[in-house]
């Protein structure tokens, strides 16, 4: 296990560092574009389609990274009223799932998309758009591997709902915190019983 943990911690660097520096160079584009258009009055137009560019390969990584940390959003309903087992067989469920939409959507339907838009090329910029959509295949296979690893290691995280464990603390910690102002209570009764006995 400690091989695809290592396989984990490897793909999440790699995709947050993607992203992050997509982010960057986006934030850049769009200061130049600002400069040039209202200070220089000379708009760079090129800089706003590697922008739009940048932002579809931003959110494809940062959605795979999303799948391989967990981080998506989530309707814990079903989850937190089932038993943990069940709770863990609904997570396995859902990682076959996610892995099947990476593998025939995002993978053999963006090969599909980069092969037909091969020889269309960008208005401003002049490359291929299927080197733009090369993205989609790209995060179906860092997906799909996301939740291989995942099905293989059920240490991963996510087979437990944070909701679900908290309902089932309660209860225990509801009785010790009973016991406890029993205890307390009865503390407080006897010196005075004995007050009254000597009395």
């Amino acid at each position: 296990m400690r091989g695809i943990a290592t396989i984990r911690r490897g793909l999440a660097t790699a995709l947050l560092w993607g992203a992050g520096a997509l982010l960057v160079l986006m934030t850049v584009l769009v200061m130049i574009q600002i400069v040039t258009r209202y200070a220089l009055n000379q708009p760079t137009a090129w800089t706003e389609e590697l922008v739009r560019y940048a932002l579809i390969w931003t959110s494809f990584l940062a959605a795979s990274y999303a799948f391989l940390e967990r981080r998506h959003m989530a309707l814990s309903i079903l989850p937190d009223r089932l038993s943990a087992p069940a709770r863990r067989g609904l997570t396995r469920a859902v990682d076959v799932l996610v892995l099947l939409f990476a593998v025939l959507v995002l993978g053999v339907g963006g090969v599909m998309l980069v092969l037909s838009s091969l020889g269309d090329m960008s208005a401003l910029l002049g490359i291929s758009r299927g080197a733009v959509y090369a993205i989609v295949p790209i995060s179906g296979l860092m997906i799909a591997l996301a939740q291989i690893t995942a099905l293989l290691d059920p240490s991963a995280g996510g087979t437990s709902s944070p909701a679900a464990e908290a309902a089932q603390a309660a209860p225990a910690t509801g009785s010790s915190t009973l016991t406890g102002d029993t205890r307390s209570t009865a503390d407080e009764i006897r010196p005075a019983t004995r007050t009254e006995g000597e009395r």
